[in-house]
C-alpha cells in the first residue's frame, strides 16, 4: 500500500492469524492505544485482548485518533450484530450503508472546542462508496455469500435489546443492531478517514425469536474470509482517492 490502512476487529475477530505483526503502542491526548502492525496495515482489536473492554467504556476517540497519528487514511471494520429486518438470514456478512445512532453517554466528537468553521462534519454518505464496492468484489472473489447495503442501528449495550425497541427501530428503517459503530464512525469521519463497514449477524433481535440464540456453526469459516475480504479490499485500492466528505 502507498499509504496506512487499518482494520479493526470487533466480536469474534481479535486478530489476524496468518499475518506476522508487531505490537505498537501510541500515546494519544485522549489514552494510550495498543496495535499490531505491518509496514503497512494496522489492526486494532476494538474490545482489547480476551475481550476485557464492553462497548459502552471502549476509547473510541483514542483509538480512532491513534490510527490518524499513524497516517491512515482508510478502515475496514467488522461488527457482531443481531439481524432485526427478517430479509437479512444469520451468517450472512452486510456491507453497511447507513446507521442511526441510538448511543448515548459516550465521547463523540473531537470538536469539543472549535478552532474553525462550526465542526459539523458531513455524513449524507457515511460509508465509504469505493471500499464498500470493492468489499463486495473481493467477497464474490472469495466465494462469500454477502449482502450489500444495510443500516445499523447503533445502541449503548451491554445489554441486548428490549423486543420493543426492537420493533421501533426496524420501523425507523435499521435492518441489523449492534453496540460499536458509534461513535466510532463520526470520529473517522471527522479526522478524514474513509471507512467501510462489513456486519456480520449472529442472531435475531429480541422478540423475533423466543429468547437471544447466538449462532456458532460455521462462523469460524466465514469470519476468516470477511478478514480476507477486508485486507484484499485495502490494498487493492491503495492508488485510489477515497477521501471522504470535507469538515463544514
Amino acid at each position: 500500500m502507498s499509504e496506512l490502512s487499518a482494520l479493526i476487529g470487533g466480536t469474534g475477530i481479535y486478530a489476524l492469524d496468518d499475518t506476522e505483526l508487531k505490537k505498537e503502542t501510541i500515546t494519544t491526548p485522549y489514552g494510550d492505544v495498543t496495535v499490531e502492525r505491518t509496514n503497512d496495515l494496522i489492526f486494532l482489536n476494538r474490545h482489547a485482548p480476551n475481550h476485557i473492554v464492553p462497548p459502552h467504556k471502549i476509547n473510541y476517540r483514542a483509538n480512532i485518533k491513534a490510527l490518524h497519528m499513524m497516517g491512515v487514511k482508510r478502515i475496514c471494520a467488522t461488527f457482531a450484530v443481531g439481524s432485526i429486518n427478517p430479509d437479512f438470514e444469520l451468517a450472512v456478512p452486510v456491507i453497511l450503508n447507513d446507521f442511526i445512532d441510538y448511543s448515548s453517554g459516550r465521547e463523540h466528537s473531537f470538536f469539543d472546542e472549535i478552532k474553525s468553521g462550526v465542526g459539523h462534519v458531513d455524513v449524507s454518505v457515511p460509508f465509504c462508496p469505493i471500499l464498500s464496492k470493492t468489499l463486495e468484489t473481493e467477497a464474490n472473489k472469495l466465494g462469500l455469500k454477502i449482502r450489500n447495503g444495510g443500516v445499523y442501528a447503533s445502541t449503548n449495550g451491554p445489554r441486548f435489546e428490549t423486543p420493543a425497541e426492537i420493533k421501533a427501530y426496524r420501523a425507523m428503517g435499521a435492518d441489523v443492531v449492534g453496540m460499536t459503530l458509534c461513535p466510532e464512525l463520526p470520529l473517522a469521519l471527522e479526522l478524514g478517514m474513509s471507512y467501510a463497514g462489513l456486519a456480520f449477524s449472529i442472531n435475531w433481535g429480541a422478540g423475533m425469536t423466543p429468547s437471544i440464540e447466538l449462532i456458532h456453526d460455521g462462523v469460524d469459516a466465514i469470519k476468516e474470509k470477511m478478514l480476507r475480504t477486508m485486507i484484499n479490499t485495502l490494498y487493492s485500492t491503495k492508488n485510489i482517492d477515497c477521501t471522504p466528505a470535507t469538515i463544514l
